[in-house]
């Protein structure tokens, strides 16, 4: 069958999108059981930050009177490889290789701790500022090496085989892997208890659950029969299927995303779409074609074979910023919001 591909307008918008499909596969979501409290140094698992009472699994000295809480070490943690790493205090040196990290670690308070950044992390104005490191996929290992850094965080981008080279560099590598909103809070609350910033941590997460709570209340009482059929183009002739964490986007704002029949990103295929008659097309904003030089709205607007998609014929494609929603960090739950007023303006302000 005909499959439609166009090349994106930005080489680095291409890797950073096509980044993702290396991506994912790690931490826990959920969570009721009661707060454990290990002996010191003993291994943990990261902490959750699912529907019910928050885990508090990582050692910490009790707060008393007013005192806020503190990190006991040496603390174990395990990341996404599987590899154990033990902490004897705060790391006082981190480089970022990865956009939703980068925001994380300024979330926290961190930016004074941040050596060095990706070649893609522009986020918060601060970022820009910092040494680069080389992209999201590969790396400079001499900058890095140069770093020196206590910690190199990496994300959904760098596949594990790139990791373990670099960590035959002798470079500290830490990489995430979330595939959902609660694997994203279980991250950060991860690196508060890490960077012994656990009550920024906690504060960056209850923002982040207020704004899901928000999507799911408003759209809370659609009717199977009214909830909308839901076509995301990430990047040009891309989409995204179920077990990535667009597509929980997609279902959290009461949307029914129509390539959940296909695993992970996939390139569109023209007779799928025009079967499935997406109801509501979303893409990101100000993406332009480097080819066309037009913009993904507009291209999508030209397919003269959508021409009887409702989506096309209602016009009803949404723009989406595309880092919210693309960045597995602290602003995913406001990309949320945005793909959520995409689907039902009506319902969600």
């Amino acid at each position: 069958m005909k499959k439609i591909v166009q090349r994106i307008s930005s080489k680095r918008w291409l890797a950073a999108a096509l980044g993702l499909a290396l991506l994912l596969g790690a931490a826990g979501c959920g969570g009721t059981n009661e707060a454990k409290q290990p002996a010191k140094g003993e291994l943990v698992d990261p902490p959750k930050a699912g529907s019910g009472t928050q885990a508090s699994p990582a050692p910490t000295a009790a707060p008393a009177g007013g005192e806020k809480k503190a990190t006991v070490y040496p603390l174990k943690v395990k990341d996404a490889t599987g590899k154990e790493f033990t902490f004897e205090k705060a790391p006082s040196k981190i480089v970022s290789v990865s956009p939703s990290e980068t925001e994380t670690l300024f979330a926290l308070g961190l930016g004074d701790k941040i050596a060095g950044v990706s070649d893609f992390c522009d986020y918060p104005e601060e970022a820009k500022q910092k040494p680069k490191m080389g992209s999201i996929v590969k790396p400079n290992e001499e900058a890095l090496i140069a770093a020196n850094a206590d910690l190199v965080l990496s994300g959904v981008s760098l596949k594990t085989a790139a990791v373990e080279q670099l960590r035959g560099l002798n470079i500290n590598m830490f990489k995430v892997e979330p595939k959902t909103i609660d694997d994203v809070m279980n991250n950060i609350l991860m690196f508060g208890q890490i960077f012994d910033k656990q009550e920024q941590a906690e504060k960056v997460v209850a923002s982040m659950k207020a704004e899901r709570q928000k999507v799911t209340d408003a759209v809370k009482d659609l009717k199977p029969e009214q909830k909308k059929r839901v076509l995301m183009e990430f990047s040009p002739g891309w989409t995204v299927g179920k077990g990535e964490f667009l597509d929980e986007l997609i279902t959290l704002a009461g949307g029914i995303n129509v390539s959940a029949d296909i695993t992970g990103y996939a390139q569109l295929n023209e007779e799928k779409v025009i079967a499935d008659n997406p109801q509501v097309i979303l893409y990101p904003k100000n993406l332009i074609d480097e080819n066309s030089k037009k913009s993904l709205d507009q291209i999508i607007k030209e397919r003269s074979s959508w021409a009887s998609v409702d989506a096309i014929k209602n016009n009803r494609l949404a723009g989406v910023d595309k880092d919210t929603t693309s960045r597995p960090g602290p602003r995913i739950t406001a990309g949320l919001v945005e793909i959520a007023k995409g689907i039902y303006p009506e319902l969600v302000k």
